[in-house]
């Protein structure tokens, strides 16, 4: 599998804030202390080998079986915290789809410099980063028309807006937004309430991990597996929570088509 991860080394940091152990982990995963991290991660449950990528087999006639999509997004995305294995990973192996991404700068500068407009996209999945709420971006406003010159990209709402519209005239895709799980942001809530407000708008699909009755299924001991910090999954987070929530979201969209 040629995995090329389109994440924001750049935003790395940023995260940090949000826990102690986004500290300890995400902090050390780049310079001198590259391999106390990979050690760190290792010894969690959630990162057992029981859950690794190569010991997960591929799903037979597999309806998402030779799709062909994109995945852009920060180091939740990129599985920082999970041994670089990520959902996207997992769906790519397990279903037989193949994945495009790419590793550095914002996500606008990201999908326009290192996504070839002459790909052929079946599906194109963003994540709503939680990197904009814990640097404080704007939440900015909905704007009136579709004209991409007028979003004003250094807003959460108008970077989401030029994204859909960026997408949707250059591959023609369908367009999956996904949230992360919920924990204590009142910055992060406002920007899923807007995300959902935009559905109505550009007619796109989301992934709402946020929403309460996602987590209401995972119990105390789950989320503690599935979970390496309040923002980012383990392997087993990935590979037994979040897949199966985006393989159904993916079926949904093209198990009648193939």
């Amino acid at each position: 599998m040629n995995k090329k991860l389109v994440t924001a080394a750049g935003v790395l940091s940023g995260a940090c804030i949000l826990s102690s152990l986004v500290g300890i982990g995400i902090g050390m995963e780049k310079g001198p202390f590259k391999g106390l991290h990979k050690v760190y991660m290792m010894a969690k449950p959630g990162n057992n080998t029981r859950y690794c990528l190569d010991g997960t087999a591929q799903i037979e006639h597999s309806p998402l079986a030779g799709l062909h999509g994109a995945f852009l997004g920060s180091s939740v995305t990129y599985g920082a915290m999970s041994l670089h294995e990520s959902f996207a990973d997992f769906l790519c192996r397990m279903n037989g789809t193949t994945l495009s991404t790419r590793h550095k700068n914002s996500y606008i500068e990201r999908m326009e410099k290192n996504l070839s407009p002459d790909e052929k996209f079946d599906f194109f999945v963003c994540q709503l980063s939680t990197n904009d709420a814990a640097k404080k971006v704007p939440l900015g406003e909905i704007a009136k028309g579709k004209d991409r010159a007028a979003f004003d990209t250094e807003t959460v709402t108008g970077a989401i807006e030029y994204i859909l519209s960026y997408v949707k005239d250059t591959w023609g895709c369908p367009v999956i937004f996904y949230t992360g799980p919920r924990f204590d942001s009142p910055a992060y809530e406002a920007m899923v309430e807007r995300l959902r407000e935009l559905k109505n708008k550009w007619d796109f699909e989301i992934v709402d991990l946020w929403d309460p009755k996602v987590a209401g299924k995972v119990t105390d001991s789950e989320y503690s597996l599935y979970m390496a910090d309040p923002v980012h999954p383990t392997r087993a987070g990935y590979k037994v929570w979040w897949m199966p929530v985006f393989e159904k979201k993916l079926t949904e969209i093209f198990g009648e088509k193939k």
